[in-house]
């Protein structure tokens, strides 16, 4: 019976190297050792971020549902990278134009991910023109222009 783990007074460091250099073959190690949850996302890891609307965009939704989903392309400030926002509430793409400033967060999905039946979508407006999205909607603020 060959036990091929070190054993003995001073085995501490080689068993210690070892435990080490298993932890590799774990992906959420990796993830966190690399800091790849931050390069890959377009947030840098912030919760917010604020960008500039390129264009709108209406997304279809995944089955079972038929219809049309409506979306911006953001042009993020702290980095330059493009992403799609989804556009909340019923006419909020109404109060919308191109080169307006918006303020994005998740949307809330698993991991990050998109959520429900808005495939690749995965943050939301916030604000826009540094008014929200909500008083907006309920008539409480008017969208100031720049």
């Amino acid at each position: 019976m060959a036990n091929k783990s070190p054993r003995g007074e001073f085995a501490g460091r080689k068993l210690k190297k070892k435990r080490q250099s298993f932890r590799w073959s774990d992906y959420n190690y990796i993830q966190k050792k690399l800091g790849l949850r931050y390069k890959a996302d377009p947030l840098g890891g912030s919760a917010m971020a604020s960008g500039i609307v390129l264009e709108k965009v209406g997304r279809e939704e995944r089955k079972p549902n038929s219809g049309i989903r409506k979306c911006v392309r953001v042009q993020l400030k702290k980095n330059g990278k493009t992403i799609t926002a989804f556009l909340p509430g019923d006419g909020t793409l109404n109060f919308i134009q191109e080169h307006d400033e918006v303020m994005v967060c998740g949307i809330g999905g698993k991991r990050g991910r998109a959520k429900g039946d808005i495939a690749g979508v995965r943050w939301q407006v916030v604000k826009i023109n540094n008014v929200s999205v909500m008083a907006l909607l309920t008539g409480k603020k008017e969208k100031t222009t720049r």
